[in-house]
């Protein structure tokens, strides 16, 4: 009979110590593929603000995403309507997608400062190498 293994996922922060290249490279990429995870990994608490932004980013964007496209699909007919006026329908738009815009928003502002955090570990970890070689 196979052993049964249970995996377990930790949120803790990584230890506060330098890191190599690669390790601080390996943060970086984290960071722009899923905002504060490599933050998180290089010991930085702020890592947890910047996951907290970029999940409620996509949280905000799919609840309204979903609902605005229910919404356009309701009224197809109108938007291929001669008769229709195309500025009251872009008016009628922007009501149903700016939350949905919002939650992109919020997920670029988390992508934007996770992708700093990430260029400044990348910097700490080659200043730290410099200092290292320099011994």
């Amino acid at each position: 009979m196979e052993s049964m293994h249970k995996t377990r996922i930790s949120l803790t922060l990584g230890s506060r110590r330098s890191l190599s290249r690669q390790t601080a490279w390996g943060c970086l990429t984290s960071n722009v593929v899923l905002p504060g995870s490599g933050s998180l990994v290089a010991g930085n608490g702020w890592g947890y603000m910047q996951l907290a932004l970029a999940l409620s980013g996509i949280v905000v964007s799919s609840i309204f995403g979903v609902q605005f496209i229910v919404w356009q699909l309701a009224n197809w007919s109108r938007f291929h309507s001669i008769d229709t006026d195309p500025m009251e329908l872009l008016a009628e738009m922007w009501l149903h997608l700016r939350w949905a815009l919002l939650g992109v928003g919020i997920f670029f502002l988390a992508w934007i400062w996770a992708l700093i955090s990430g260029l400044a570990i990348l910097r700490a970890a080659r200043a730290d190498g410099l200092e290292r070689q320099g011994e």
